[in-house]
């Protein structure tokens, strides 16, 4: 067809409530018990066929009632890594010559599958197999992942449209084309949008992908690829692996490796990075290394701070999805008026009154960690902090297993900026307090923007526009994501593109352009309309 098409104008899907009484709640609850009542093989997909994977078998649970076994995946074995590299490869002389326009009616049509038929299926997964609340799952399952299939697409087609100025009798072009080689896509458990994502995004972009989800996430996840195949994508260009990755290098080793999307822990990325670096030589092209890790996320308050918006924003900030958003409050700076007169109490109060659960019961805030080792990683810091003259566990600090993974939220207060409560990593419902005096508001300031290795997300609380100001400069490196009077963490695809620097990834900025154009290989293209027929020039004559 003869046409310069234009795609239809993204909007932030709404939120549903699941208010009592809403027709959501009841549609959502019956999946739920589907959902929970069937044993499912969470099988591998390569050239959009299911195939049983021939490793070991992995247990699916629910962290919140680990005996409730949802399916069984299996450790992909290195041949079956091979087949899908193969797979990918095969798949991309025909993708990269398909259209943008049949692209991007695959991945528009993929959202409204979600929107619709497959809202309360995406959710209900995410919910059972990660112990998310039916809210945290809709902004996540639903909303993110149908945010960023449609924002995408408006992104790529801006994308594709920036050209280079031409002279008169030339006419300058670029070739958005995709990368040279396959993508490696490696998702991790607690975002089934991350998820969705990033196996999507190069593809739309006209590369072919071998994804491999998390095991934690691996019900969810089985869903979303059903979603794509049923949304028209051809064998081959997103080809899924499962376990947890023990025959990788099969992919990361391939001299036909493009890139790699990643989203974990900074020390997983330091090993792939590492392992590229090291058989640099091996490849065809130099492979794109796209990733967003750790975090160890900032609240610092200000003496003006609204003592009621700080405290709903510690609670939520620190406690939301259990601690386990790589964007979550983990260590904040209280002045010691506030602390004092009511945001200690007001913190302590609402956290106490926060309740950890089946997330199939509504009426609860929260559900489990995801699995056994982050559990053991928690009780481990809560025996440390026992003997610790430095840190008072103020409310929480134990954690029970016999059900769930359960770990209560838990706020501690330390008399040393410098302990590991504010430089390391627990990615759990745990939130180190540092109070300090009032008038040492800017060298607290400057001491937290470089004590955690991150530099993910962060937040200032003030009413005093010269002290937000002054801090905003301070911890300009500190976070890729800022705010200003709000928790740290629910970015929105489309508004605040995420990311973040240092030891929290390569701040490529997922939800924006600035994603995908690193996906992308441009060929500048020149053409020459009246090309010149004498070798010399004119100041020769």
């Amino acid at each position: 067809m003869d046409a310069l098409f234009t795609v239809p104008t993204p909007e932030n899907e709404p939120v549903n409530s699941y208010a009592p009484g809403t027709p959501e709640r009841e549609s959502l609850q019956k999946r739920l018990a589907e959902l929970a009542g069937t044993e499912l093989d969470l099988d591998l997909n390569i050239s959009g066929e299911w195939r049983r994977g021939a490793g070991a078998e992995i247990k699916v649970v629910q962290p919140h009632n680990r005996a409730h076994v949802l399916g069984t995946t299996r450790e992909a074995t290195a041949a079956e890594w091979g087949a899908a590299v193969a797979a990918a490869k095969a798949a991309r002389h025909d993708w990269i010559r398909t259209d943008f326009a049949d692209r991007a009616a695959i991945f528009l049509r993929a959202a409204e599958l979600i929107a619709g038929p497959y809202r309360d299926v995406l959710n209900g997964a995410t919910m059972l197999g990660q112990s998310k609340t039916a809210v945290q799952a809709e902004i996540d399952a639903a909303c993110e992942l149908i945010d960023f299939l449609r924002f995408n697409v408006s992104f790529a087609e801006w994308l594709y449209r920036q050209q280079p100025n031409s002279s008169r009798g030339l006419w300058n072009r670029t070739d958005h084309r995709p990368l040279d080689g396959f993508v490696l896509a490696i998702t991790p458990f607690n975002f089934t949008a991350i998820a969705g994502n990033l196996p999507t995004a190069p593809a739309l972009m006209g590369n072919t992908v071998v994804w491999k989800p998390s095991p934690t996430q691996q019900f969810a996840a089985h869903f979303v690829m059903k979603v794509l195949l049923e949304a028209g994508l051809p064998p081959g260009v997103i080809n899924m692996v499962t376990g947890v990755g023990t025959s990788s290098e099969t992919a990361l080793l391939d001299p036909d490796l493009g890139g790699i999307h990643f989203t974990g822990s900074t020390k997983t990325f330091q090993h792939l990075w590492s392992t590229v670096g090291q058989n640099i030589a091996g490849y065809r092209t130099y492979p794109r290394l796209v990733g967003e890790t750790g975090g160890k996320d900032f609240i610092v308050a200000h003496p003006s701070a609204d003592l009621q918006s700080l405290a709903v924003a510690m609670v939520r900030g620190a406690y939301e999805y259990q601690g386990q958003k790589c964007s979550a409050l983990s260590r904040t700076y209280v002045p010691a008026s506030l602390w004092k007169h009511g945001l200690r109490d007001a913190v302590v109060g609402m956290t106490e009154d926060i309740t950890y659960g089946d997330v199939t019961d509504f009426a609860n805030f929260g559900g489990a960690v995801i699995d056994d080792r982050a559990f053991a990683k928690h009780t481990a810091l809560f025996e440390r902090l026992q003997g610790d003259p430095k840190a008072t566990v103020v409310t929480g600090g134990s954690a029970d297993d016999s059900q769930g993974y359960f770990v209560q939220p838990t706020l501690v207060e330390s008399t040393d900026p410098t302990h590991e409560l504010f430089s390391d990593e627990y990615f759990g419902p745990i939130n180190g307090v540092y109070v300090y005096d009032d008038n040492d508001f800017d060298t607290v300031v400057r001491q937290a923007a470089d004590i955690a290795p991150y530099a993910l997300t962060g937040a200032v609380f003030a009413n005093d526009r010269a002290a937000i100001a002054r801090a905003s400069e301070e911890l300009r490196f500190a976070a890729g994501n800022y705010y200003i009077n709000d928790k740290p963490t629910g970015a929105v695809v489309g508004q605040q593109p995420f990311g973040g620097a240092r030891g929290s990834g390569t701040n490529d900025k997922a939800g924006s352009w600035q994603n995908l154009v690193r996906w992308v290989s441009p060929r500048s293209i020149k053409e020459n309309f009246l090309p010149p027929t004498e070798y010399r020039y004119p100041h020769q004559g």
